[in-house]
């Protein structure tokens, strides 16, 4: 169907623009008359235009953080009375980000064509995911559309600062790595070549790792394209596999199994299956929609697997920890306390709890691997420099004595 870029005046005399799908330009003029709006310019939305913004896109990403504001403002607007078009297109005009404000706009129109909101939400499924449609719908089904968005702000504020927080503790080891892996390239290519030619010239005895420092830096200075087009290579190739089912599986079974990292990406999936679940289910959805719905926001392929196992396990009239039972990698104390859950009929409670419990457990785990990352990225870094000038030092010491 045709897309029409217009503007026009509304009701209440302010000037608005968008787009609009119909089946040809009077189908569009009628549909905004329809809603109340005075036409004031009308044309295609071509395929440059599109191309354009879509090319760009990635300079107005729509972030975590931006969604989360938009359905606390949201919420408040509904919760004060305010009709739902108007707060929607309240809400649009007050987003910075061009990419979000776009798609609210298109929301906000669907909404006075009378579509409902998760139905105009479900459009854009690169923007809102089937988490948040779900949580919406049950609250337009029980009424309480407003208390159900300032809920899903809330457990979506909370997830945001939790990756934060891991994003926050792996950004200066992560950054020092690929300096110091810049700085010995360049070492390697540039600098110790010159400094093993005088040595080579000397005629001396070169200790072992003097020697070994040599073949690397051949190896450097004549190959440095190639290892740099292997390395572009290598990278571009992991991500390729990593899309693929197969690769998306070992990829996220590394993860888990990281000698330091391992079990704080262990916790953080518990509380993000927990999390999610229990807002479904606190938002009045069936768990085995719920569990089909979280199986594809944890995030993880292993965690996948075992929820579509619990799904079927629930299916067949078993209980909920079943199937995580044969998994070493959630947690026994998960099973244990989700088991009281169904016992005593307050899963959704005890998935709160177990939640938060881990979510103090991460930031526990975040703050000390922050302390000991630090120290230990300094040893590393001191060796590779100790080791290199070592390497090069004592030959040019041996060098100046026998002189």
């Amino acid at each position: 169907m045709p897309t029409f870029k217009y503007r026009a005046r509304s009701g209440d005399g302010a000037i608005q623009a968008g787009l609009i799908e119909a089946e040809g330009t009077d189908h569009a003029r009628q549909a905004l008359e329809d809603r109340g709006m005075e036409l004031l310019a009308l044309e295609p939305y071509t395929k440059i235009e599109a191309a354009s913004q879509g090319a760009l896109a990635f300079l107005n990403r729509i972030t975590p953080k931006d969604l989360v504001i938009v359905t606390r403002a949201l919420s408040v607007m509904i919760s004060a009375a305010v009709p739902l078009p108007e707060a929607m297109r309240n809400v649009a005009r007050q987003t910075k980000n061009p990419n979000l404000q776009r798609v609210l706009t298109s929301i906000s129109n669907e909404i006075e064509g009378g579509a409902r909101l998760s139905d105009a939400f479900e459009h854009h499924p690169k923007v809102f995911s089937g988490f948040f449609i779900n949580m919406v719908r049950s609250g337009e089904t029980s009424g309480q559309l407003a208390d159900v968005l300032e809920y899903l702000a809330e457990q979506q504020e909370k997830d945001f600062d939790l990756m934060s927080k891991l994003k926050g503790a792996l950004i200066y080891p992560i950054f020092i790595l690929v300096t110091m892996a810049i700085v010995g390239f360049v070492m390697m290519t540039f600098v110790v070549p010159k400094l093993v030619q005088v040595l080579q010239e000397a005629n001396v005895e070169l200790p072992i790792a003097t020697r070994i420092l040599i073949g690397v830096s051949g190896i450097f200075s004549n190959y440095w394209w190639l290892i740099i087009i292997l390395t572009i290579g290598a990278i571009v190739g992991v991500q390729f596999y990593v899309r693929t089912p197969r690769g998306r599986y070992y990829a996220d079974w590394i993860l888990l199994h990281l000698p330091i990292f391992g079990g704080l990406f262990r916790q953080i999936y518990v509380v993000r299956f927990c999390r999610s679940l229990g807002t479904l289910l606190h938002g009045g959805v069936d768990l085995v929609e719920a569990l089909e719905i979280v199986a594809n926001v944890v995030g993880n392929e292993l965690w996948r697997n075992a929820v579509y196992e619990t799904i079927r396990e629930v299916n067949d009239g078993n209980s909920l920890v079943t199937a995580f039972q044969r998994h070493k990698f959630i947690p026994t104390m998960v099973n244990q306390m989700l088991s009281v859950g169904e016992g005593t009929g307050k899963t959704q409670d005890i998935l709160q709890r177990i939640a938060a419990f881990y979510a103090r457990e991460v930031d526990n785990i975040v703050g000390n691997l922050t302390k000991l990352i630090e120290p230990l990225v300094l040893i590393i870094l001191g060796l590779g420099v100790g080791i290199m000038v070592s390497a090069i030092m004592i030959p040019l010491y041996s060098l100046s004595g026998a002189a």
